[in-house]
């Protein structure tokens, strides 16, 4: 594939999470990633996680299977894992092992937990670390649970794009070095950082410590959702007051609200004025009447919805591939820009093509085959 990436070698140890997303939005820029799988077979063109990937299944639970991991990891510039801290030395494949095979290697590490502390050998789950940080704490309604909010933001914010920040910056090291280094890269400490702007606010007297009682949570009367009368929703973001201002406009609402827009004291009745007059059109007739405008408007969709939006289209933001819709790599480059990625191949596609490539014969992956090492 082309892409600003290309010429880079990525070793992904199969798994699930951040890690494959990782190895998904470098290998839709270019970089060639090899997925060291435990099985082979299996149809799944429509495998996000895994387009544009080569894969090898070997039984790590041999001596075989583990040299073939070493050999392929010899010629990598990088290598991604996310298990438990320990697990890749049990299977003979840590950092130590690795770098002694390949100086270079950078080796990226993904937890939830790190790799050290008193909690980093338990389980948890994205809702788990999103808690831990204090960023769960924050979101929802103020008389409800907290509202898991997907697991976009420590699973794939704090996770994914740290683990590639962390990946490139130490490559970026590396040409000036020559070495590769160990990347610690975990979730919490993703979403502790992306925390920043709000302790900002706290350590400024802006934020109190109380869901749906701050202007970015859903306590500004400006900054929600409504509800529109075909029970559909939009979204609402005017927070500077010249795109409030338009808002007011539009929406017929009185010239005086725009003095004291910030002010907590107005919000909650101003959010229910605001819910009757939005649940008063459908959200179309309210698209309608904010087209073209910075009032910081936008339809809530559907993902099929958000597939057929006219500004979506025309960006191209969704690719057909192996006949269904799959989100387009980002972001995107003039120079080298990325092709379309190929759809995800069966597991074990690629093991005698990728080993032979990293330099073994026909006879030697066909011992290794004989000697289970092969999946």
């Amino acid at each position: 594939m082309a892409g600003p990436l290309e010429g880079l070698k990525l070793i992904e140890m199969a798994g699930i999470g951040p890690c494959p997303l990782a190895g998904q939005l470098m290998a839709d820029l270019g970089a060639e990633v090899i997925v060291i799988d435990r099985a082979s077979g299996g149809e799944r063109p429509n495998d996000v996680a895994n387009r544009g990937k080569r894969s090898v299944a070997l039984n790590l639970k041999t001596p075989g299977g583990v040299e073939a991991a070493l050999k392929l990891i010899e010629g990598a510039d990088a290598l991604i894992e996310g298990f438990r801290p320990g697990v890749m030395e049990k299977l003979g494949l840590g950092p130590e092992t690795c770098h002694a095979r390949n100086p270079g290697l950078v080796y990226g590490r993904m937890t939830g937990w790190g790799q050290e502390g008193p909690w980093s050998q338990m389980a948890g789950h994205d809702l788990n670390y999103l808690s831990l940080t204090g960023a769960l704490g924050m979101m929802g309604r103020k008389d409800q649970p907290p509202t898991p909010p997907l697991n976009l933001v420590a699973d794939y914010g704090g996770g994914t794009m740290f683990l590639i920040f962390g990946v490139l910056s130490a490559l970026w090291e590396r040409g000036r070095s020559g070495k590769g280094q160990v990347i610690d890269s975990a979730m919490i400490d993703g979403v502790s950082a992306m925390t920043g702007i709000f302790r900002n606010l706290m350590n400024a007297g802006a934020w109190v410590e109380e869901r749906e009682s701050n202007m970015l949570d859903g306590g500004a009367s400006y900054y929600r959702c409504y509800e529109t009368s075909d029970g559909e929703y939009v979204s609402v973001g005017c927070l500077e007051p010249q795109f409030f201002a338009i808002m007011v406009e539009k929406c017929g609402f009185p010239e005086d609200h725009r003095k004291d827009q910030t002010s907590k004291a107005t919000w909650a009745a101003r959010a229910e004025e605001y819910a009757k007059v939005f649940k008063s059109k459908t959200r179309d007739q309210w698209m309608e009447i904010f087209e073209g405008t910075d009032a910081c408007i936008a339809p809530v969709l559907t993902p099929s919805e958000a597939e057929a939006h006219p500004h979506n289209v025309a960006r191209g933001a969704y690719l057909d591939i192996a006949g269904k819709a799959q989100p387009a790599p980002a972001p995107r480059f003039d120079r080298t820009p990325w092709t379309a990625p190929a759809p995800a191949t069966p597991m074990g596609a690629d093991t005698d093509a990728a080993l032979a490539e990293a330099g073994l014969s026909a006879a030697e992956i066909a011992s290794l085959r004989e000697a289970g090492a092969l999946n």
